[in-house]
């Protein structure tokens, strides 16, 4: 039997979500608190990679197992034993062919700056102290739209078989000096939404205006585009499935 997890984190502790030697990921804290508690070895997989620091209001994952068990029970069961920063909000009996990775239709990030220094805010927002023009940005955002190709904006080196991405939604809302980047995708590149942010952080300072902006997307050369935020400011919000109604929390 396949189940979905649905559940969120906060990365600051984390190196990333995949499992890897010599570094703790939510992939391998999971696993252990499953394997631990249905006697067998699990191994979840992830709808996606989030990097060192970067948090997931909204993940999913799914694993098998062939015994029973009453989900809310293992909810509850999982979330005492897993620590503080990772939250099981749901359990959610699938096909067995339902993916989480490859099923997903959509995926929603946020970027959160503050342009006030705020201690409360430390470590879950990016401080930006300088003026940001929003408006140039917002104009800048909307060129996403015009194109589908991002090697700009991806990795160097990333082994993929496209750079194409359909951008759903981009746009900037500022809330008193709370400043929050919506993207919404059918996929995303390796670092792309960082690299965004970086090139329209660019854009809002006036160091690249509008035509900039295109050209940069235009050459498909990393190295054009801006620099990459850092990743605590970094959150994946939402990730959407045709068969999957997530629980609101």
């Amino acid at each position: 039997m396949r189940y979905f997890l649905e559940f969120s984190y906060n990365g600051t502790n984390y190196h990333g979500w995949q499992s890897q030697p010599n570094a703790v990921s939510v992939q391998e804290t999971i696993n252990k608190s499953l394997s631990l508690l249905l006697g067998e070895t699990i191994d979840v997989v992830g709808a996606g990679r989030t990097d060192t620091g970067v948090h997931a209001s909204q993940m999913f994952a799914h694993f098998d197992y062939e015994g029973w068990f009453e989900t809310s029970q293992l909810r509850h069961k999982l979330n005492s034993f897993l620590p503080k920063d990772i939250a099981i909000h749901d359990i959610i009996p699938v096909h067995d062919d339902a993916h989480t990775r490859f099923d997903a239709k959509k995926r929603t990030y946020e970027y959160h700056i503050h342009t006030k220094k705020d201690v409360f805010l430390e470590g879950l927002s990016w401080y930006q102290h300088h003026q940001l023009d929003v408006d140039k940005m917002n104009e800048a955002a909307k060129i996403l739209f015009e194109h589908t190709d991002f090697e700009c904006f991806s990795k160097t080196g990333s082994d993929v078989g496209t750079f194409n991405c359909q951008i759903f939604r981009a746009d900037w809302k500022q809330h008193d000096h709370r400043l929050i980047f919506t993207v919404a995708a059918d996929r995303f590149l390796r670092n792309m939404v960082r690299a965004i942010v970086g090139t329209l952080i660019n854009v809002g300072l006036h160091k690249v205006d509008l035509e900039g902006f295109n050209a940069i997307i235009v050459s498909k050369n990393r190295g054009n585009a801006g620099f990459s935020v850092p990743a605590h400011g970094l959150y994946l919000t939402k990730v959407e499935y045709d068969y999957i109604k997530p629980q609101r929390f």
